[in-house]
């Protein structure tokens, strides 16, 4: 008898987290601390003329990135947090915004 009390408690503590997971889940994924990038990540990949590729996507919209590899710069993000850069000459990058540093990586098709 004792097991069945535990497990229509346990029952009703369950449900209703369940019912609130995925909801609560959802919302909570898609917030982060201001200037923080958690999600963000970068790649880049090889262009059939030779050159390379570097995108990013997950960053902050309007956020300065700054880049290095064989060449160095600084771009700013689109509304939606993402930045394109082409026709680069070498395959290795790091790209920075605020304190966090990201090595990119290499995509092979």
């Amino acid at each position: 008898m004792n097991r069945t009390r535990r497990l229509a408690a346990l029952t009703f503590l369950v449900v209703p987290a369940l019912g609130l997971g995925p909801a609560a889940a959802a919302y909570a994924s898609t917030t982060t601390a201001p200037g923080a990038a958690s999600r963000a990540t970068c790649h880049v990949e090889r262009e059939s003329n030779g050159k390379y590729h570097l995108w990013g996507v997950g960053f902050t919209g309007g956020q300065k990135v700054t880049y290095s590899g064989s060449a160095s710069g600084t771009v700013s993000t689109d509304k939606s947090g993402r930045f394109d850069i082409g026709g680069l000459s070498g395959s290795k990058w790091v790209v920075k915004t605020g304190k966090t540093t990201l090595t990119c990586a290499k995509v092979k098709h």
